[in-house]
């Protein structure tokens, strides 16, 4: 077999393979991000590149002169800003075990089913309820500020937690492993200064867990009921137990979907 002579294999081929090779990062990191806030970040820096590059190109000295001096103070007051979603991206994208595994975390969509329905009995006597599934981002020190349980799921034990005044009503359960792993915990609550007046800690909590780590936080409202999901810095207000169950199967399988997505679907089945 005759080997490529080493003209073709430096002049077509090694840049063929480097760019392909940059592509792909871009892709991925690009789709990490993209259903969440730290896509803004991305589309300014696209933005700011092709203005740099127009000013470039028609010799726009004052304009080059100001993005050559700024263009490290903005990489640097974006990335402050957007810092939570950042983190959470580069973490998806530096991480791709779990989705070779069917349900990542070991959590099965029969359990699933199980949290919903004891979400819809707590809905129907507007009893609120927090309940956390972490996804690749390690969230032990809001395990660790509850009671450790590492109990079976069940709809009997979360009915428990939550339909009576115990010490634990008022936090937060992780379901983690296929396991109930803690219960009583505290979120960090949400800084978001265009939430609903109307939410109360716990949307804002789950918002802020939602903001800090890639968890999804499934949500019930004390005061009306409705039944909420928080992930990707997002809140998705008054879902039907069909919606939240498809979304939580498609999430926890490290499918980036929204809540309508799954409506449609839903739709298209009746």
């Amino acid at each position: 077999m005759q080997l490529p002579d080493s003209g073709f294999l430096t002049d077509v081929l090694l840049p063929i393979l480097d760019i392909t090779i940059v592509t792909l990062l871009f892709y991925k990191i690009y789709t990490s991000i993209a259903r969440t806030r730290a896509v803004e970040a991305v589309r300014l820096m696209v933005l700011f590149g092709a203005l740099y590059g127009a000013a470039w190109l028609l010799q726009l000295t004052a304009t080059v002169w100001l993005f050559r001096h700024a263009a490290a103070a903005a990489v640097i007051i974006m990335a402050i800003i957007y810092q939570p979603e950042l983190r959470r991206a580069f973490a998806r994208t530096g991480s791709r075990s779990g989705s070779l595994f069917g349900l990542t975390a070991k959590t099965t969509a029969e359990q699933i089913e199980t949290v919903v329905h004891a979400m819809q009995v707590l809905s129907s006597k507007e009893r609120g309820a927090l309940v956390v599934f972490p996804r690749r981002i390690p969230v032990r020190g809001v395990v660790d500020s509850g009671t450790r349980i590492q109990g079976e799921i069940s709809g009997s034990l979360l009915l428990t937690i939550f339909d009576h005044d115990t010490p634990l009503h008022d936090g937060a359960v992780i379901i983690n492993e296929g396991k109930i792993q803690s219960a009583g915990c505290f979120l960090p609550i949400s800084e978001q200064s265009d939430i609903r007046k109307s939410f109360g800690s716990r949307h804002r909590a789950a918002l802020g867990m939602a903001e800090e780590t890639d968890a999804v936080v499934l949500i019930v409202s004390e005061e009306t009921g409705c039944m909420s999901l928080a992930y990707n810095a997002n809140l998705y207000y008054d879902l039907s137990p069909e919606t939240v169950r498809r979304s939580l199967i498609a999430l926890l399988n490290y499918q980036d979907i929204l809540p309508e997505d799954m409506e449609e679907a839903a739709d298209e089945l009746d």
